[in-house]
C-alpha cells in the first residue's frame, strides 16, 4: 500500500490556536476536567462548552479510500503550528507567543519553530476527566508500589514540576469483512497399546487425532479498531493505558483543548490501517477456528475481502510527566480518564544490592539453624 499523499489544498486554512479569552477579563480560559466547563483562573468566570454531546452532534466517520486518494473535503483538513523535538521526534502544538519550551515527552529543552503541520482534522475527542492533582496522586501511588525505585526520584516526582496534559492522536477504523477459508477439523480419540517396561508388559493409553477437511465462510463487522498515531511514546506505554471508553467520545471542539496541548499525528493513515488489519486478521483467525470446531484446528488458507472502510482521527487524554534524574530521562503516563499509570520502571542499584545482601544473610542464617538442628540430633 502506498504512503498517504498529503491533502491537496484549495486555499490555506487559518492556523488553529485553541485559545479562548474570558469575556469578563480577557485572560485565557482552560477546560476544567472536574467541572466539564471552561474556567477562567484569573477571575473565576465559567462557561459551558456549547453544543457538546455526541447525541446532539453524532461523530461522523470519513471514507478511507477518499482520504487515501486525497479527495477529502477541504473542511476536513486543518493546519496547526507545531514544534518538533530533536530528542524524541514528538510534534506538539504550541501557542504563537511561546518561543522556548521543554518537550513534554522527554524533558529535552527545545526552541519552538514556526513550522506548520497540515493534517486531517480530529473528528472526536475524549475529554480529560482527571485533573492534574488526581493524575499526580495516581503516579505517586504507582511509584510508591515500586520497591526498587530510587527514593530520590520518588521525592523528585512528588515535589517536581507540573504534569503536562496532552491529547494523544489515534486512528479508529470500521470495516466489513467476509472471509472464506480451508482447513482441517481434528477429533481426538484414544487407543490402547501394550508396551514393555522394565521387562513387564503394560497397557498404555495413547492420544490420536483424526483429521477431516473443512471449509466455510465467516463475516465480521469491525467497529472502532483503535491504532496509536504517535511515535513519541513507547507503544507499550499507550497500550498499557487501555481500555479507553470510546463510547464517551465527544464530537471534536477545540474548546476541549483549552489549557492543554495536542500532539500532531506522525503515523500516516495508510500505515495505521496496516496495523488495524493485523488486529482484524487475528480476530478473523480466531473466528475461523471457532467455525471449524472440533478438538483441534488446522488453517490452510484464509481469503478476506474488506469493504466499507471508514475512519476517524480522535484525541485521547494523557497526563505526562518527564523527569531528568541523575542524567537519565524517566517518563510516566496516566490515562486522563481512569488514572491507569504506565512508565519507565526506575531501579535503585543500592536497594537491589541491599536486597541481595539481605537475602544472602537470611539464607545463611537458615542454613546455620538447620546445621545446628542436625548437630543436635
Amino acid at each position: 500500500m502506498s504512503k498517504t499523499p498529503p491533502p491537496a489544498p484549495t486555499a490555506d486554512p487559518p492556523l488553529q490556536e485553541h485559545r479562548f479569552p474570558c469575556p469578563q477579563c480577557g485572560a485565557d480560559y482552560r477546560f476544567d476536567p472536574g467541572a466539564g466547563r471552561l474556567i477562567c483562573d484569573h477571575c473565576g468566570h465559567e462557561e459551558p462548552i456549547a453544543g457538546s454531546g455526541a447525541d446532539l452532534h453524532p461523530i461522523r466517520e470519513l471514507d478511507f479510500k477518499a482520504a487515501i486518494d486525497a479527495r477529502l473535503p477541504e473542511q476536513e483538513i486543518e493546519e496547526t503550528r507545531v514544534t518538533r523535538c530533536t530528542g524524541c521526534g514528538a510534534e506538539v502544538e504550541f501557542d504563537p507567543d511561546i518561543h522556548a519550551l521543554e518537550c513534554p515527552f522527554c524533558a529535552t529543552p527545545v526552541v519552538a519553530d514556526t513550522g506548520t503541520h497540515r493534517h486531517i482534522k480530529p473528528r472526536g475527542v475524549l475529554p480529560f476527566a482527571l485533573d492534574e492533582r488526581a493524575a499526580k496522586q495516581a503516579m505517586n501511588d504507582w511509584l510508591g508500589r515500586l520497591w526498587f525505585a530510587p527514593n530520590g526520584l520518588q521525592d523528585y516526582a512528588r515535589k517536581g514540576r507540573r504534569m503536562q496534559g496532552i491529547y494523544v492522536p489515534f486512528w479508529t477504523f470500521d470495516a466489513q469483512t467476509r472471509s472464506s477459508y480451508t482447513g482441517e477439523r481434528g477429533t481426538v480419540y484414544y487407543v490402547t497399546r501394550t508396551v514393555t517396561r522394565n521387562g513387564k508388559r503394560v497397557q498404555q493409553r495413547v492420544q490420536k487425532i483424526r483429521w477431516h477437511r473443512a471449509s466455510g465462510r465467516v463475516a465480521r463487522f469491525f467497529d472502532d479498531v483503535l491504532v496509536l498515531a504517535s511515535r513519541s511514546l513507547p507503544k507499550r506505554f499507550t497500550d498499557g493505558l487501555a481500555p479507553w471508553d470510546l463510547s464517551a467520545l465527544e464530537p471534536y471542539q477545540p474548546e476541549f483543548l483549552a489549557g492543554f496541548r495536542a500532539e500532531a499525528y506522525q503515523v500516516a493513515l495508510d500505515e495505521g490501517f496496516i496495523e488495524a488489519r493485523h488486529h482484524m486478521d487475528r480476530v478473523i483467525q480466531r473466528d475461523v477456528r471457532f467455525d471449524i470446531g472440533g478438538d483441534r484446528q488446522r488453517i490452510h488458507t484464509i481469503d478476506t475481502k474488506v469493504s466499507d472502510v471508514t475512519f476517524k482521527h480522535v484525541l485521547l487524554p494523557v497526563w505526562l510527566a518527564a523527569y531528568r534524574y541523575r542524567g537519565q530521562s524517566y517518563r510516566f503516563v496516566v490515562n486522563g480518564r481512569t488514572g491507569r499509570v504506565q512508565g519507565e520502571r526506575p531501579w535503585s542499584a543500592w536497594k537491589i544490592a541491599f536486597a541481595v545482601i539481605l537475602g544472602l544473610i537470611l539464607a545463611g542464617g537458615a542454613g546455620y539453624l538447620i546445621a545446628l538442628e542436625q548437630g543436635a540430633l
